[in-house]
């Protein structure tokens, strides 16, 4: 063994760094698993997405629901980093500070990528247009009018606006001024009435950097040094694998690539460097917006789990659509992402159901059966799911502390989906709070 192979051994017994996936369409409780790992990690990452991605934490009586500071921010011995993937919104990044400082949680801690793109007023515009334009169409997205696919069009274009122009008032003023002619060109007229001046946006802009410019910094050599000296690193992925731009189910999807090889390109940190991908889920699966969704429930099994479990759009508040958990979709995310651990939440939510179902596979029009998921959306919506029925349990399971305490035929149904994904469950919830969440393997 040479000396380079020597040291790359040494390299990956020392490092530790960990990427929380959604492995379904968002809103799987990543934020809850991030705070938990996140208790023991020296930095926290948020890589990709913008304020269009809520996640909800709980800790006491304290019910925080944010959607641009990362879930890590709790732990104030981490430096809590927003990487150059992140599209960032100024506005709602300072609201959200503010609202941190007002309850006592300090971001002293938060540092902010100076590669990171910036969201402007055209962008949610732009946003605004697209969707009433596809409706007319009657083909909406669904998208939350945040500004988010028209920022990342302008990063692919060569002409966004950078975190670091922010606090280069000489190049943000002459960046925005292109930018605002052009954009006028493209946006409806009764929308652009509704615009800033060039002026005003420049002022404000100019302003708030100077606000984050104490957090602004080059966080792709902060975190390669972190991993130089053994620190531990835990990457959030925002939404979920689904609404991935390339593996999600297209064109309901997001602009961003929330998977796994999204937080290599959204963090800095090299994929050689990743050695735990976990997969977050629910029991069953929820999504918001328009898209295939093949095993929905569109009746009372579908509301009660709806209204038990709360199933509401952290940022929109719009209900979220209900189906039984797809094996498919996971086996499927689960090879896209290369998990290596699975956590399961809100299994407490399916309790005092006779029969759980999980979807083992697709028929086609033409009767055939698979067990792959297909690319096409118009295929997706005529699939017929086949389902394996499991007689479901009737005890209460929030107290438990074990998964050997759990009902066996809740066992049975966390063994079914290791068997179909082919990858282990490390951990499930059995409620809300951080201290619902049991631990069967290290995540780290």
């Amino acid at each position: 063994m040479n000396i380079l192979n020597v040291l790359r051994t040494l390299k990956e017994d020392f490092m530790s760094v960990s990427v929380v996936i959604g492995s379904q369409w968002g809103d799987e409780g990543k934020g809850k698993i991030i705070d938990l790992l996140g208790q023991s990690a020296n930095f926290t990452v948020r890589y990709s997405g913008g304020d269009n991605a809520g996640h909800s934490l709980v800790v006491g009586n304290q019910h925080l629901a944010l959607s641009l500071v990362p879930s890590g921010i709790l732990n104030q011995d981490a430096t809590c980093v927003l990487g150059n993937g992140v599209v960032i919104n100024p506005k709602t990044l300072l609201d959200e500070i503010t609202q941190l400082n007002d309850l006592g949680i300090k971001t002293e801690h938060l540092r902010i990528s100076d590669r990171a793109h910036v969201i402007l007023p055209y962008h949610i515009l732009q946003d605004q247009q697209q969707e009433r334009e596809l409706s007319k169409l009657g083909k909406p997205i669904g998208t939350t009018n945040k500004g988010i696919g028209p920022a990342y069009m302008d990063k692919m274009q060569r002409i966004g606006i950078r975190v670091t122009d922010l606090i280069d008032y000489s190049i943000l003023e002459e960046k925005l001024k292109f930018n605002f002619e052009q954009k006028k060109r493209l946006i409806d007229e009764d929308l652009w009435n509704e615009m800033p001046t060039l002026e005003q946006i420049i002022k404000e802009y100019s302003h708030m950097g100077v606000l984050l410019a104490p957090l602004i910094t080059d966080t792709t050599d902060l975190l390669n040094t972190g991993i130089q000296n053994g620190e531990k690193i835990l990457l959030e992925g925002a939404q979920g694998a689904m609404l991935d731009i390339d593996h999600g189910t297209y064109p309901f999807v997001t602009s961003s690539n929330p998977t796994a090889g999204g937080s290599s390109i959204g963090s800095g940190i090299g994929p050689t460097n990743i050695n735990k991908v976990i997969g977050v889920a629910k029991a069953y699966v929820s999504r918001v917006g328009e898209g295939p969704f093949p095993t929905e429930q569109l009746n009372s099994i579908g509301n009660k789990i709806r209204e038990k479990a709360h199933e509401y759009g952290t940022v929109t508040n719009r209900p979220r659509r209900i189906g039984w958990f797809d094996g498919v979709m996971m086996k499927y995310v689960s090879e896209v992402n290369g998990f290596t651990d699975l956590v399961i939440n809100c299994l407490d939510i399916l309790s005092g159901i006779k029969t759980i179902k999980i979807c083992t596979g697709y028929k086609t029009a033409d009767g055939k059966i698979i067990d792959y998921y297909p690319a096409s959306d118009k295929l997706l919506q005529a699939m017929t799911p086949q389902y394996l029925s499991l007689p479901g349990w009737s005890e209460d399971i929030t107290n438990i502390t074990s998964f050997d305490a759990l009902p066996q035929n809740a066992q049975n149904f966390l063994k079914s989906i290791e068997k179909i994904t082919k990858v282990q469950i490390s951990a499930f919830s059995v409620g809300a709070d951080r201290s619902k969440t049991i631990k069967i393997n290290d995540l780290w």
